[in-house]
């Protein structure tokens, strides 16, 4: 039975680490494979309104993506932002890692295709399975 956990936050600039992420051959081809698309070399970064609203998330399985030497591990799950467009969030399991921040992957550039600049307030319907 899955379950849908709504996460809300402001679009914020990121520091590019996840497009260079996204970009590894190991990990395009897992997210491919386990999500069913290929994302666009970037991820879109939401600070979340309510850092307690990911705990959910973090206790649950999730999709893992497993590194390879030297890289943390990270898991996924399939969402649906705006109510638009079909992606998923990904939780990396790395020290140190802003607990409100979330990482969104789609097929296509979302800030671009909705049209989001930073501090605009967006809402990602998360699917845990």
């Amino acid at each position: 039975m899955s379950k849908e956990v709504i996460l809300q936050g402001k679009v914020i600039s990121g520091s590019e680490r996840g497009k260079q992420f996204v970009n590894l051959p190991w990990v395009k081809r897992q997210l491919k494979e386990k999500l069913g698309f290929n994302p666009y070399p970037g991820t879109l970064n939401l600070q979340l309104a309510n850092e307690k609203d990911i705990d959910e998330l973090r206790r649950a399985n999730g999709i893992t993506i497993e590194p390879e030497k030297g890289y943390f591990k990270g898991k996924c799950f399939k969402a649906l932002v705006m109510e638009k467009i079909e992606g998923a969030v990904v939780l990396p399991d790395v020290p140190e890692y802003p607990v409100d921040l979330l990482e969104i992957l789609a097929p296509v550039n979302l800030r671009k295709t909705l049209r989001l600049k930073d501090g605009v307030e967006i809402e990602v319907t998360v699917r845990i399975d």
